[in-house]
């Protein structure tokens, strides 16, 4: 099904992955700050992301997902950040806890790896921590493969990197 288009399920609930609009730019940074805040600390990199998208994200080439209800309630967020021609960073997927563990992140990692497929990329690589054990049955359940930390992240609290190769 083409990204865009309504879903039925989620508990009955219509669901759309939409591309970055300015309108949701609060809840992309409320939504993550949340998460962020209850499994770690919140750190300058956090901040500058979350604090303008548009900028940090969209204007150099990447872009922001939206899940939103058909009552137009943003439920989940996830960013592909460019970091050069051939390679996106999957950042800041978070969802609203009332809609965990019921398949969203699916739907917007399916948007997230269409996205690097239209931009060319060859691969996308993510930053995260080992005690998310959810998230890390997601990026293995995609084919994300375990590779060397960078020793340069912007995170602190990053212990496990992972690439997903994205080539048609």
């Amino acid at each position: 099904m083409e990204r865009g288009c309504p879903r039925p399920h989620f508990g009955g609930a219509m669901i759309e992955i939409v591309r970055f609009k300015e309108e949701f730019a609060s809840v992309f940074a409320d939504l993550n700050y949340a998460w962020i805040s209850e499994h770690f600390t919140v750190e300058e990199h956090d901040r500058e992301i979350l604090d303008n998208p548009f900028k940090v994200i969209v204007e150099p080439g990447g872009e922001v997902f939206f899940a939103v209800t058909d009552h137009g309630q943003v439920v989940g967020t996830a960013a592909m950040i460019k970091a050069n021609d051939d390679l996106f960073e999957l950042s800041k997927m978070a969802v609203a806890p009332e809609f965990q563990g019921k398949g969203l992140s699916n739907e917007l990692m399916d948007a997230c790896i269409e996205f690097a497929r239209e931009q060319h990329a060859s691969t996308i690589f993510l930053e995260t921590n080992a005690k998310l054990a959810a998230a890390l049955g997601l990026y293995n359940k995609y084919g994300f493969k375990h590779t060397p930390l960078d020793p340069n992240s912007e995170y602190s609290r990053a212990n496990v990197r992972m690439e997903l190769r994205v080539e048609d």
